[in-house]
């Protein structure tokens, strides 16, 4: 299982990697091997807020449904349209194609209350 070290990780299993004043969101490898195969992705519309710990979009895989939670509150600046046609990038590179949407925090010390890598996989461990 790939975890990166620079990003942070929601206890939804969302990753969040900073960008200067923006912040770019997507599903951690464990969380897309646990749905199996993703076969559509919700997002929300450019220019909506999202709300930490709130739902912002869904992935549908062949076994469920199950909702992406935002890890931090701010504006939608930005969303992968890729995923829209290719929503198996979520399996094959959720870090790199499979970002779901950049955010402008809100409130930037939302970020601190996120996991480092290493909290993230004893977190994973335990379960």
């Amino acid at each position: 299982m790939s975890l990166p070290k620079d990003l942070r990780y929601s206890e939804e299993h969302e990753w969040v990697k900073e960008e200067g004043s923006k912040v770019r969101i997507g599903i951690t490898d464990f969380a897309q091997s646990e749905l199996g195969d993703i076969v559509f992705v919700e997002l929300p519309e450019v220019g909506e807020e999202v709300e930490a710990d709130e739902p912002f979009g869904s992935v549908e895989s062949v076994k469920t449904v199950s909702e992406l939670y935002a890890p931090l509150s701010g504006k939608v600046v930005e969303i992968n349209e890729e995923l829209e046609d290719s929503p198996e990038f979520v399996n094959e590179s959720p870090y790199e194609k499979a970002w779901m949407v950049i955010v402008e925090p809100s409130d930037s010390s939302e970020m601190e209350q996120l996991m480092s890598a290493e909290q993230y996989e004893e977190m994973i461990d335990e379960d």
